[in-house]
């Protein structure tokens, strides 16, 4: 694999979440499919966009496998990224992912959970939040097999998730 492996791979932490398709978003829900869970923000400047584009490109590439892959984007930015937006956001890379988010101590457990980190920087409208950028790949039995650091392309994405699916 390109991403880096978890070895021994192990169950990855599930969560319930709010959906940008109006249903609770879990890892169980999409067993038998691969996830591929990002953490970010829609007023991200350039890697959350960045990534989004690459996954979209992805998926596109695969063909008919990208059925059996799902895109979860998870929120660091509760205050800003309401189910709406989220799901307007979404749809310009991909009308199958999917957005979630909850109450600001509920997105936190779920960070910790994956060792993510989200610090809000600046004051005002325009603040920015820094956080962290990689892909969590989760196989079809919901374990946690990688993570892709952000500067990847579509093929290396591609190529993992082959190798997931072929599992």
């Amino acid at each position: 694999m390109t991403a880096g492996v978890f070895t021994p791979a192990y169950a990855a932490p599930d969560f319930r979440l709010r959906g940008t398709d109006g249903a609770d978003v879990t890892l169980a829900r999409y067993h038998g499919k691969v996830v591929l869970l990002e953490f970010g923000f829609t007023y991200c400047a350039a890697v959350c966009p960045t990534t989004l584009a690459t996954l979209a490109q992805a998926r596109s590439t695969l063909g008919k496998a990208a059925d059996s892959v799902q895109v979860i984007f998870v929120t660091v930015d509760p205050a800003r990224d309401d189910l709406a937006h989220l799901r307007e956001y979404l749809a310009a890379f991909d009308h199958s992912f999917i957005g979630a988010t909850g109450a600001p101590g509920t997105l936190a457990t779920v960070r910790a959970a994956y060792g993510v980190t989200a610090v809000k920087q600046g004051t005002g409208a325009d603040y920015a939040i820094a956080h962290t950028s990689s892909v969590f790949l989760i196989d079809r039995a919901g374990k946690l097999r990688a993570m892709m650091p952000y500067g990847h392309d579509a093929a290396d994405f591609v190529r993992d998730i082959q190798l997931l699916l072929a599992d």
